[in-house]
């Protein structure tokens, strides 16, 4: 018994052991951020368990409110997983296949164009911002029927035949939530509260206008330094100014979470609450390009077929003020979540030292 009960306790303190190595490694990276100004939450997980969560920095800086681990950012691209599994339900509802043409659907000058080429950025098609940024009034919001009919008036030539590379296209995730829309004859942002939010208990995430992320009292603003080094409100810089006029965009981006309710879909993306595992397992299947060379953008994820934990899927986002990433080692359950809202550099390096320790639990 005596033997028994040593050997439990060599083993206990060589896994305590470990977890303090582990530890280690991240929070000196997390304490070397924090003395450079890095502003943001970290979440770090593995099989189902929430393994290091911490914030950092401050929710707004002009009034001095300090971040916490429940706060809400504005999520970038990151927002395109979400869009795409709204085409995936889709799919799975019998309301469209993914090799349908999206013209079947919307009205574009670009014939030819599958919602896989949509999905992967495979499209080829030209930047919508670029379009209203030179016509568009700026007095008024622009939307998604506002921005395809100014890509019809102006008919943008497209950088590409369908299929034959990749190139990154927001145009085309503006044009899937389009396409949710019609086949589903709903509004985009309703039908992703009620399809994905509710049912996974993302309680904090949405949709939001600009007047309700006002009204959300941890929502942390996005901050950029100005011409003295002192961070402010990244919406008072003329480079944000697209995210007023063309705030009624839906798809490319707009939804804002926190790392909790990140979590609870990364989770949920194991189950099958959502879609089957055969539909998600296309959405981690590289793109296969015309010459016959392979793309590493699946629907909604980057793709990274090796990783020190095997198969990894991940995607960042980049607002102004804002940088977000998820980073997903599927094969072992593995889960790295970072949201920033002060652009800092030390995102990466934060990645990589969260990453690292992943292997020392």
């Amino acid at each position: 018994m005596d033997r028994i009960l040593t050997l439990f306790l060599l083993s206990f303190f060589f896994i305590q052991t470990n977890i303090f190595a582990q530890q280690k490694i991240l929070r000196e990276a997390v304490e070397r951020a924090e003395k450079e100004g890095f502003s943001g939450v970290i979440l770090v997980a593995e099989k189902g368990e929430i393994l290091y969560e911490d914030a950092m920095g401050m929710r707004n800086y002009e009034t001095r409110i300090l971040l916490h681990e429940d706060d809400i950012f504005e999520l970038a691209s990151v927002s395109k997983q979400f869009t795409a599994m709204m085409i995936m339900m889709c799919k799975e509802k019998g309301l469209l296949d993914f090799d349908d043409m999206a013209s079947k659907y919307v009205e574009t000058p670009y014939p030819g164009i599958s919602i896989r080429n949509l999905l992967t950025h495979t499209s080829g098609l030209p930047d919508y911002q670029a379009i209203m940024d030179e016509h568009w009034d700026k007095s008024k919001v622009a939307g998604n029927p506002d921005i395809l009919e100014y890509l019809r008036e102006y008919e943008p030539t497209k950088a590409f035949e369908p299929g034959e590379k990749y190139e990154y296209s927001n145009t085309g995730y503006v044009i899937l939530a389009s396409i949710v829309e019609k086949a589903t004859g709903r509004d985009f942002v309703e039908l992703m509260r009620e399809w994905i939010f509710k049912p996974l208990g993302m309680n904090n995430t949405d949709i939001r206008s600009l007047d309700e992320k006002a009204k959300v009292q941890t929502f942390a603003a996005g901050h950029l330094k100005d011409e003295n080094g002192k961070y402010v409100n990244a919406n008072t810089f003329h480079s944000s100014d697209y995210t007023v006029w063309l705030g009624n965009r839906k798809g490319p981006g707009r939804v804002s979470s926190n790392a909790e309710d990140l979590y609870k879909w990364d989770q949920a993306l194991y189950t099958e609450k959502l879609v089957s595992k055969e539909t998600m397992d296309k959405a981690y299947t590289p793109f296969k390009l015309d010459e016959g060379y392979l793309s590493y953008y699946g629907f909604g994820w980057e793709i990274k077929p090796q990783s020190p934990f095997g198969k990894m899927v991940m995607h960042t986002g980049d607002n102004p003020g804002y940088k977000t990433i998820i980073v997903r080692f599927i094969e072992e359950n593995k889960t790295v979540i970072i949201l920033n809202n002060n652009a800092h550099p030390d995102m990466m390096r934060l990645v990589e030292a969260a990453t690292l320790s992943l292997g020392k639990w």
